[in-house]
């Protein structure tokens, strides 16, 4: 029996539903669909344990290639399957469920696992029409339901910590053990708060990993200053989203950009980051600039629509990452931030990075 949670249920949706719909809908930063704009799906490729396999649509059927066996089943079939699967998805209350008529036919269209079977973010492939061109490219895509838990863009870990030093005060033993030991709801906030009132100014030194910092320089050369102020904005004051962040240190523009002609400096470099960081980058491992996921997120939304973002389209790509991203705090204790530390003569503060979809 397969047993899944609602985020892996969802990859199978998809499959069924766009197959189901036959076209591709793409989505713009609101996640509706944009009118007038459809990609009309050739086939779909899925990668299985047993081979790979090709879901090819012609009128009406679907054809199921690999092992030189084919069979063909009415696209009727994946439509009902797909409705199916979405009412038991937003009915379910457990963690994790079984969903056996869907098994049923899912072994039947040669797909016997929830998750395909790809080393890379690629989770699902899809050639399309592109009427603009007439080429039929494959893209790759990553997929993102809103039927479960928000998924994370970038996860926490001590490798996305930013070291700031402690200037223009000087904290006594005791202040130092009186701020650690703030134990609020929010107390990193409240902790650096009070770091603040007591008049210290936090400096940023550097990320605690190098990887991390030289694949942000990779990206851009002033991007680990850049994140620095957003984080620790994000810790001062009350906003958490990733637009207004950008939006604060745009208008304060601590790195001096000229913005006499309105270039959007912040923006810019803040939606590269989070492409790079959607499609590959991860902040523990080395940064080559190649895309795992070939360049896109497939997006599962509530109301059972399944929306196209792709580096195809890249500005509508990046208006949906920067527009439906917020900071959160992670666990400070399991990944060593926010407490006040001494190192050789100098005093610190551990400030975390963790990015997360809003719902």
């Amino acid at each position: 029996m397969i047993t899944g949670n609602k985020g892996e249920w969802s990859e199978i949706y998809a499959l069924l539903k766009l197959l189901g719909d036959k076209q591709l809908f793409l989505g713009n930063k609101e996640i509706e669909k944009l009118e007038g704009l459809v990609y009309p799906i050739i086939k779909i490729l899925r990668t299985e344990n047993n081979g790979n396999f090709e879901y090819s649509i012609q009128d009406e059927i679907i054809l199921i290639s690999g092992h030189e066996k084919i069979l063909k089943i009415p696209i009727s079939e994946f439509k009902d399957k797909a409705l199916f699967l979405l009412n038991t998805i937003k009915e379910n209350r457990e963690r994790t469920f079984s969903v056996p008529l869907i098994e049923e036919f899912m072994q039947s269209i040669k797909c016997i696992s929830l998750k395909a079977g790809s080393s890379e973010k690629t989770d699902i492939t899809i050639v399309v029409h592109d009427h603009r061109t007439n080429q039929q490219p494959a893209l790759g895509f990553s997929i993102k339901s809103q039927l479960g838990s928000p998924s994370t863009l970038l996860n926490a870990g001590k490798t996305t910590n930013f070291i700031f030093r402690i200037v223009d005060v000087l904290l006594s033993e005791q202040e130092i053990n009186q701020i650690n030991l703030i134990n609020s709801r929010s107390k990193i906030r409240d902790r650096v708060l009070e770091i603040q009132n007591k008049g210290g100014v936090l400096e940023f030194h550097k990320t605690e990993r190098p990887i991390f910092s030289n694949n942000l320089i990779l990206i851009d050369s002033f991007l680990p200053e850049i994140l620095s102020h957003i984080v620790l904005d994000f810790y001062t004051c009350k906003f958490s989203r990733l637009t207004d962040l950008v939006d604060l240190i745009a208008e304060r523009n601590p790195l001096g950009y000229n913005i006499e002609n309105n270039h959007k400096f912040y923006d810019y470099k803040i939606k590269r980051f989070l492409t790079d960081a959607a499609l590959g980058m991860m902040p523990g491992q080395v940064w080559s600039g190649q895309y795992d996921a070939t360049g896109g997120y497939l997006i599962v939304k509530e109301n059972g629509d399944v929306l196209c973002y792709h580096i195809y389209n890249r500005n509508h790509f990046e208006d949906y990452l920067l527009n439906n991203t917020k900071l959160e705090t992670a666990s400070s204790s399991k990944h060593e931030f926010g407490k006040i530390y001494e190192k050789n003569g100098q005093v610190y503060l551990n400030l975390n990075l963790q990015i997360r979809f809003i719902k």
